[in-house]
């Protein structure tokens, strides 16, 4: 891995995590479903006019209809949408915890769904992670936290991490930086469509028009809407997804972090030693996936 690769990991580790504070300061003042179909409707839009502009306004190939489908539904519509209509309810960190858990939850479904084994350093982590998760959600349940929306998060992590396993046909692999940006806008308008007919038929209508609500939605929709998907795939491409799956481990630290300064979200000892445990079960899935 070369030191392009490492900065591109750290800055998607950074952006990632720091969807979750913002998301929680935009549903304080609007609808959750109904505000992330139009920021995927305003991002999809921007991402195929860019494609269009850099030439490439060829639609993907037949085959990657499926997984673009699949993708933009389960990480856009059912990661995302689970987890803003959570955060009405829970912290941000308690959230991008459950989140980071993703990598762990494609390595249990890879193990129960496609039969790879996981070495015994994979192992280990394996169950550390999933302890540090359960070690923070006992003791945030225990102090107050919302179970259901708890509930949702975990839901949205296992979509996320069910979507991970498309990635291959669903990154655009072939051709240059254009066609990617076609696939991205796809996913999104799929997810913008799935959200906008759901929030229409279920959703309450909500929006108290306030300055934190409207640069929060221009930094989700610039920053982990676009620039951190696009800099996910290109990192896959320039690495493969285990590689890059191992800048996960970083989520919960970072994520945490800009809850307590953006949120002033109180952090616990138990958030501080499960996060570590998590942290660590996730690299050692990783390295293990890697070596193996």
């Amino acid at each position: 891995m070369d030191l392009r690769a490492i900065g591109m990991g750290l800055i998607f580790a950074l952006m990632w995590s720091s969807a979750f504070a913002t998301a929680r300061i935009i549903v304080a003042d609007a609808a959750p479903l109904a505000a992330l179909a139009l920021r995927f409707l305003i991002s999809g839009f921007i991402a195929i006019a860019a494609a269009m502009a850099l030439g490439a306004a060829r639609l993907p190939a037949r085959d990657q209809w499926r997984s673009i489908l699949i993708f933009g539904l389960l990480q856009n519509a059912a990661y995302l949408g689970l987890n803003f209509v959570a955060m009405q309810w829970v912290e941000a960190s308690l959230a991008v915890i459950i989140a980071a858990s993703m990598p762990l939850m494609v390595a249990a479904l890879s193990w129960a769904l496609r039969g790879e084994g996981l070495p015994p350093l994979g192992l280990a982590g394996l169950i550390a992670g999933f302890a540090g998760t359960a070690l923070i959600m006992g003791t945030r349940l225990s102090t107050g936290a919302d179970p259901l929306g708890t509930v949702l998060c975990i839901l949205g992590a296992l979509g996320l991490a069910i979507a991970t396993l498309t990635l291959r046909s669903a990154s655009g692999a072939q051709g240059g930086f254009g066609p990617l940006l076609m696939v991205v806008g796809l996913q999104m308008l799929a997810g913008s469509v799935a959200l906008g007919v759901i929030a229409a038929l279920f959703e309450p209508f909500r929006l108290t028009p306030t300055l934190p609500l409207a640069l929060a939605f221009a930094y989700q929709i610039a920053i982990p809407g676009l620039a951190a998907t696009l800099l996910w795939f290109a990192l896959v491409r320039r690495i493969g997804p285990t590689r890059a799956a191992t800048f996960h481990f970083l989520n919960p630290a970072f994520g945490t972090a800009i809850a307590a300064v953006l949120l002033n979200e109180t952090l616990r000892l138990t958030d501080i030693l499960g996060a570590a445990v998590v942290a660590a079960g996730i690299l050692a899935v990783q390295l293990s996936r890697k070596s193996a």
